[in-house]
């Protein structure tokens, strides 16, 4: 038989979740979904269901840069996917990894809420704005989190910095591009827009679903390494990714008695 071609790789650093709605696991279902071969490094451990997360236990920075690095010598990365980090420590190692392959694209999709308890807000937002934002090719956030990470503290007491100012903000700490998503945004449809050093790069809009779906920023980054992983430019690689997460939430089941997982196998029609 003919030897098959070996497929393109996608290191993701993310928690893990038993549910497979979200963090490594997830993450391994969107890379088998988009041809990919995923690579995982487990972040922190939850004890959760699909209705809510009931505990967390950070993993080590320096077992979760070990992980990564045990990998990164045996096998080639064609892009990295960052999600959940438990504290600036895990940030620092994460980042000093990926500064070793600064060919190789990273996406990040910083998640807060899992670890809140466990780590000082402040210094997280510094670690990720100082460290991580500046590795970043896709920064994907919602605009909460885009205005945690670009405004200061009085800007977030007084006054809302708008959407385009964060992004403007965020890519003047060093990430190429930032996708801010409109998902906790009231209105029939959900706007995503991609910027640049330039401005808009673009902007799609989609029909809200009904319900909530967990980690649907996580999913859209997920699939955004995918894309790049395999070659495609930022801006296709944005719209690509939004039409599959879009129907992997569409096409999910509610398997328990909380949230709608994504069906991240779903039946799409590549853009």
């Amino acid at each position: 038989m003919p030897t098959l071609p070996a497929p393109r790789i996608v290191l993701n650093f993310s928690v893990s979740d038993p549910t497979a709605a979200g963090g490594v696991q997830g993450d391994v279902l969107v890379g088998a979904a988009l041809g990919v071969h995923p690579l995982t490094v487990v972040t922190g451990l939850t004890v959760r269901d699909s209705s809510r997360t009931e505990a967390a236990m950070a993993v080590e920075g320096d077992w979760i840069a070990d992980q990564a690095r045990a990998l990164l010598e045996d096998i080639p990365v064609h892009a990295f996917k960052v999600g959940a980090l438990p504290g600036a420590e895990s940030v620092a190692e994460v980042a000093e990894v990926l500064t070793d392959y600064p060919a190789v694209p990273v996406v990040a999709c910083p998640v807060l809420p899992a670890f809140a308890d466990q780590m000082d807000e402040e210094e997280m937002i510094g670690a990720l704005c100082e460290l991580l934002v500046p590795a970043t090719t896709v920064l994907v956030v919602d605009h909460e989190l885009a205005l945690r990470l670009a405004a200061d503290e009085d800007e977030l007491q007084e006054t809302e910095v708008g959407e385009a100012e964060c992004a403007r903000r965020l890519v003047e700490f060093g990430a190429a591009h930032v996708l801010i998503t409109g998902n906790h945004r009231p209105g029939p449809q959900v706007v995503n827009t991609l910027y640049g050093s330039a401005g808009v790069l673009r902007t799609d809009a989609w029909e809200r679903l009904p319900g909530v779906a967990p980690a649907a920023s996580d999913l859209l980054a997920a699939a955004m390494a995918a894309f790049l992983a395999q070659g495609m430019a930022p801006q296709a690689a944005a719209h690509a990714a939004q039409a599959y997460a879009w129907q992997a939430v569409a096409q999910g089941w509610r398997l328990g008695m909380g949230h709608s997982i994504p069906n991240r196998s779903c039946a799409w029609t590549r853009p």
